[in-house]
């Protein structure tokens, strides 16, 4: 920020007095400053240099800019169709960066193209940018967006220990594209603001770069599918939270506010596998119990008889009768 207000012949005293930001804090390279400084900073720099790019681009991106993307996105039915206008409508406001957003195998990547030299602001702009857009979207949809592998074309900085703040999955350097990367899913999510809500985010539209979203409106569907795909390595609290990338104690949490549990979810999760097994398949139950994460077959079969009523045995030796069991036992609170 100081240097775009050099390169405009300005001094950026003022700004750094509106966020308390002193000159030895300046001068030192270890120096850090809170989320609520750097949003001081930025709105005053964007505000004294008519820049919400703060010198990144060819030309300045007068104030409201990133607002006017906002309200272009707002009317979108869901999160995929928004990031596509963001991406589009971004690449109207500058030729010197491109962004794009696209899906592959399960993953949606959003990729920013350099276009031209951005000097030493690269490190600056690409980081904002690509935060900006995910701050932008998890507003959207009102839900944390989990992050897979950021890559950035540029070599890893000295404070790159920094960057976990703004972006929680690993972050690789020296890449060949500068990309976030996250769970398909994610664009599937219907927009949840209004204009109203809009006018009351831009009163304070930087809280959406500097401070990341919690609540995962996904979470339940990733839980649902771990649990399903790795019965074993789930059993546990602890492995499963740390396969989400989250402590225990937030995974419950963000449950609880979706209104879910752990528990509940592995009742449903273990009852509609073992239903499935015991139907499709002539495995013993032994092995049914393990491949349903329990460590044995007593501990089952009692789980079993309080999900549906009846024992494993006696679903499977129901005859034509079994499959009005399978459809009751599914359709029972879990």
């Amino acid at each position: 920020m100081v240097l775009a207000y050099e390169r405009r012949g300005l001094s950026p005293q003022a700004m750094l007095e509106q966020a308390q930001i002193t000159p030895r804090q300046l001068a030192n390279p270890r120096s850090r400053i809170t989320s609520l400084q750097f949003e001081q900073a930025s709105a005053a720099a964007m505000q004294a240099l008519d820049d919400e790019a703060l010198g990144w681009f060819e030309r300045p991106l007068p104030w409201g800019s990133y607002g006017m993307l906002v309200r272009a996105s707002l009317t979108a039915p869901t999160l995929g169709v928004a990031l596509k206008r963001w991406c589009r409508h971004h690449n109207l406001l500058t030729s010197s960066i491109q962004l794009h957003i696209s899906t592959a195998e399960g993953l949606a990547t959003l990729e920013l193209k350099e276009s031209t030299e951005l000097g030493p602001l690269r490190e600056f702009c690409i980081v904002s940018v690509l935060r900006n857009a995910l701050g932008v979207a998890s507003w959207l949809c009102d839900s944390h967006i989990a992050l897979g592998p950021t890559c950035l074309r540029y070599g890893a900085p000295a404070h790159a220990a920094s960057y976990r703040v703004l972006f929680e999955g690993p972050c690789r350097f020296g890449q060949p594209a500068n990309q976030l990367q996250f769970d398909a899913r994610y664009l599937a999510l219907p927009l949840r603001r209004d204009e109203a809500a809009l006018q009351r985010m831009l009163q304070r539209a930087l809280l959406l770069t500097v401070r990341p979203y919690r609540r995962d409106r996904l979470l339940v569907e990733k839980v649902r599918q771990a649990l399903r795909q790795q019965p074993q390595a789930t059993r546990r609290a602890e492995d499963l939270a740390a396969g989400l990338n989250l402590s225990v104690r937030t995974l419950h949490r963000q449950l609880h506010d979706e209104g879910s549990s752990l528990q509940q979810l592995k009742d449903t999760v273990r009852r509609e596998l073992a239903l499935e097994l015991l139907q499709r398949s002539q495995r013993p139950l032994k092995q049914v119990a393990q491949a349903v994460g329990f460590r044995n077959e007593k501990s089952f079969i009692r789980a079993f008889k309080g999900w549906t009523g009846h024992t494993p045995d006696a679903l499977r030796q129901g005859g034509a009768s079994g499959s009005g069991l399978v459809a009751s036992a599914l359709n029972a609170p879990g």
